[in-house]
C-alpha cells in the first residue's frame, strides 16, 4: 500500500535495502509501510525528546499508527549510551516488538540499530553489548553472533546520515569509549524523508549535522583508498549540501533546500556503503562527542585541522588540491570566500573549509565547546581505539599524532 504522490526508491542502486520514501507526509508514509511493507502489528517508537516536547509530531505519528503502537521511548542522550540501549532492550523484549520506528536524530537511529542487534543476541548487560561485533575487535571472536531481525523505519530530522549505514556508534558509560558496532548489525530498512518535518529541528543542529555530511564527502575525496564511484557521489553531495545549507540558514522554511540537503546526505553515505572509510576527523570526533560535544560540532572543529595535518605531511596533496578547486567552483562558495579575503591561488583546503564552517556560524575550536587542554591526553588515548584513525591519509597510531591535531584545534 502506498499513497499517491509518494516516491519509493533504493538508497543505493546495487542493493535492495534500505528503501527511501519521500513526497508525502511522514506519518502517512509510515502507516502505509508498517502495514504493507512490513506487515507489522507491534510498533515501538523511539522519539526525540525535544520533538516530543515542542511539537505535535509524535502525536501525529501515534494517531496514524493507532493501536499498533505498543511502546514509546521519548529521548536519548547524545552519542547513544549503553545504559539507555539496555533500558530500551528490556522494554522492547517484553513487548515483543516487530518493528522499531525512530523519529529524530542520529543518536536515536544508532540506538535503534543497537537495540535490534542486542535483541537478536539476547544481550541484556554491558558485557553482553561488548560481546557484539565492533570495528577493531578480534576477528573470529563472535562465531555465534546472529544478525538483527527486527526491521527499523527511520524518520530523520537531522543530516548526520546514520540511517544509511550498517554501523552504530554507541558509548560505554563506564569507560567513555565509543564503539562502532558492525554487521551483522543492520541499519534501517526504510528511511522516510519529510523536508517539512525538519523545519522543527533547531537551526544550529540542522547546520552542524549538515557539516557532518560535508565531512563525509570531504574526507572521502581526500582519501587515498577511494574509487571513482565514491568520488562522484561525494562530489554530488558537496554540490547539494553546501548551497542547500546556505539557503536554509537564510530561510529555515525553504523546504526545497532542505530536501536537497537530505538528498545530499544519501550521496555522502554512498562511499561508506562501498566500504570507503573517512579518516581522523571522524575518528577523533567519535571520542570527542562523549565529552559533551554535539555530533555535528565535532566535524566543525576537527575537519579543517585534519586536512592541514595531512597536507603538512604531504600525504594527499593532489587530492586536497582537487577538493579545494571543487569548492571554489561552487558559485555561492566562491562568493563568500572572496568576501572573507581568501585568495584562490594561496588558500589551502583547510583554509577554505574553515571559511565554509565559519559562514554557518559554527564553533571552530575545542575551547568554544568547553574542552580544554587538560582533557587532550584523555581524548588522544581514547581516539587511538577508533578504527578510522588507521584509514586517515597519514595513518595515526600514536598519542603524539592525535595531540598535534588537537593543538591545532585548541
Amino acid at each position: 500500500m502506498s499513497y499517491e504522490g509518494e516516491i519509493v526508491r533504493r538508497a543505493f542502486s546495487q542493493q535492495a535495502l534500505p528503501l527511501v520514501s519521500y513526497g508525502i507526509p511522514f506519518a502517512e508514509a509510515c502507516q502505509s509501510h508498517v502495514q504493507g511493507l512490513f506487515e507489522a502489528s507491534r510498533v515501538f517508537i523511539i522519539c526525540s525528546g525535544s520533538l516530543a516536547r515542542n511539537t505535535v509530531n509524535l502525536e501525529v505519528l501515534k494517531e496514524a499508527l493507532g493501536t499498533k503502537v505498543i511502546g514509546v521511548r521519548v529521548g536519548m542522550k547524545p552519542h547513544t549510551l549503553f545504559s539507555e540501549i539496555l533500558e530500551i532492550v528490556e522494554v522492547a523484549k517484553a513487548a515483543e516488538v516487530d518493528v522499531i520506528v525512530t523519529l529524530g536524530g542520529g543518536s536515536l537511529i544508532d540506538g535503534a540499530k543497537a537495540v535490534a542487534m542486542a535483541l537478536a543476541n539476547d544481550a541484556k548487560t554491558r558485557e553482553g553489548l561488548l560481546d557484539l561485533p565492533y570495528l577493531l575487535d578480534k576477528k573470529g571472536s563472535h562465531p555465534n553472533v546472529k544478525a538483527s531481525t527486527i526491521p527499523i523505519i527511520s524518520i530523520p530530522t537531522t543530516l548526520s546520515g546514520g540511517e544509511y549505514s550498517d554501523y552504530a556508534g554507541c558509548t560505554d558509560d563506564v569507560s567513555g569509549v565509543k564503539y562502532l558496532f558492525r554487521p551483522p548489525l543492520k541499519g534501517p530498512s526504510l528511511i522516510i524523508l519529510d523536508a517539512a518535518l525538519t523545519i522543527t529541528t533547531p537551526i544550529h543542529t540542522w547546520l552542524s549535522t549538515g557539516i557532518r555530511a560535508v565531512d563525509h564527502c570531504a574526507e572521502v575525496l581526500c582519501s587515498l583508498q577511494s574509487d571513482f564511484l565514491a568520488d562522484q557521489a561525494a562530489i554530488r553531495g558537496l554540490k547539494r549540501l553546501i548551497p542547500g545549507l546556505l539557503l536554509t540558514k537564510a530561510n529555515p522554511s525553504d523546504t526545497d533546500a532542505r530536501y536537497d540537503c537530505q538528498l545530499g546526505v544519501i550521496d555522502a553515505m554512498v562511499p561508506l556503503n562501498r566500504k570507503i572509510y573517512p579518516g581522523a576527523s571522524h575518528g577523533i570526533g567519535h571520542m570527542l562527542g562523549p565529552m559533551g560535544v554535539g555530533h555535528g560540532e565535532t566535524s566543525c572543529i576537527l575537519l579543517p585541522s585534519v586536512c592541514k595535518y595531512n597536507a603538512k605531511y604531504k600525504a594527499n596533496v593532489e587530492r586536497q588540491k582537487y577538493v579545494t578547486a571543487l569548492l571554489w567552483g561552487i558559485p555561492v562558495v566562491r562568493g563568500f570566500l572572496g568576501a572573507r579575503s581568501l585568495v584562490e591561488e594561496k588558500a589551502d583546503l583547510g583554509d577554505v573549509l574553515d571559511a565554509v564552517i565559519r559562514e554557518f556560524g559554527m564553533p571552530r575550536s575545542l575551547k568554544e565547546v568547553g574542552v580544554g587542554r587538560e582533557r587532550f591526553a584523555e581524548l588522544a588515548v581514547n581516539s587511538l581505539s577508533d578504527p578510522l584513525l588507521p584509514t586517515n591519509p597519514v595513518p595515526i597510531d600514536s598519542k603524539e599524532q592525535v595531540m598535534e591535531i588537537l593543538e591545532m584545534c585548541a
